[in-house]
């Protein structure tokens, strides 16, 4: 059965990610880009193959979601995935199911902070990448499917109905915040190995632990990526350059980014969302 790794985009899924590949794939902590590799990502067309014709066909795609996890559950083994699809039912065609879930870690921003990582990565200004962010459907996740081999279509939604779709369910469900993996990463690591022990035989001490936090700090990957180890970068649409995928981390305070009028339509727009989040009072 799958353990999905799910997110919004920018939410620090991959940060979440590296740390669990460290701790499940290497005996001494020591992270490095190769072990992603371990933890695929879904939908992928591979998982689809012989299953549907045209991948750019999103009712196509929906249509056999389920088909293409049973095909994965198949090797009956815990495989764990990470994803930005919103855990939605659409028409009659579920995300998944009970069947071929067995739990999720779910990464959650600050939708503030989201807005400059979004921009950054997707190539948007400020104003577009807060429609991406409210809009009520978004298809895809702002990448050009057509220069990858392997994308394909996503439905993310807004920013709130992607996080209460994953979330509702309260069982075999950790919430990670970015946030708390900034302030206090030990204690994230530790609340992501008790929650996954219950699910995976894997062994890990003081000593590794250590050794993934340190690996897997944020200033740690963005030096990895600078020395060009990093393979899951997009384009700049306009330089055709590779956009730095890990951006500014710590130092992205919506506080300085964003002015005043983006800042209280975002906190209207979530404010149930964040408020549960302690994002705002």
């Amino acid at each position: 059965m799958i353990i999905w790794l799910a997110s919004y985009p920018k939410s620090g899924n991959t940060w979440v990610r590296s740390m669990i590949a460290a701790l499940i794939h290497s005996n001494d902590g020591v992270f490095n880009f190769e072990l992603l590799k371990n933890i695929q990502q879904f939908p992928e067309k591979k998982f689809f193959k012989d299953i549907i014709n045209d991948f750019s066909n999103f009712d196509e795609i929906k249509q056999n979601w389920i088909e293409a996890q049973e095909r994965i559950n198949l090797n009956n083994q815990i495989n764990l995935f990470k994803t930005h699809q919103g855990k939605y039912t659409v028409g009659e065609h579920n995300f998944t199911n009970n069947d071929n879930t067995l739990g999720v870690i779910y990464v959650v921003r600050d939708p503030r902070n989201l807005i400059k990582s979004i921009s950054n990565h997707f190539t948007l200004d400020l104003e577009k990448s807060y429609n991406f962010l409210t809009s009520p459907e978004i298809i895809g996740n702002g990448k050009s499917w057509s220069e990858r081999q392997d994308g394909m279509y996503n439905l993310l939604g807004r920013w709130n109905d992607h996080y209460r779709s994953w979330t509702r369910v309260k069982d075999n469900l950790l919430l990670v915040k970015y946030e708390n993996l900034i302030l206090d990463p030990k204690n994230e690591l530790v609340k992501i190995i008790k929650f996954l022990k219950k699910f995976i035989n894997f062994e890990t001490n003081e000593n590794k632990n250590n050794k993934i936090l340190e690996t897997t700090s944020f200033e740690n990957l963005k030096k990895m990526e600078n020395k060009g180890l990093f393979k899951e970068n997009v384009l700049n649409k306009q330089t055709k350059s590779k956009v730095n995928f890990f951006h500014l981390g710590p130092e992205n305070n919506w506080q300085n980014l964003l002015d005043e009028k983006m800042t209280k339509d975002i906190e209207k727009k979530f404010k149930n969302e964040m408020k549960e989040l302690d994002y705002i009072n």
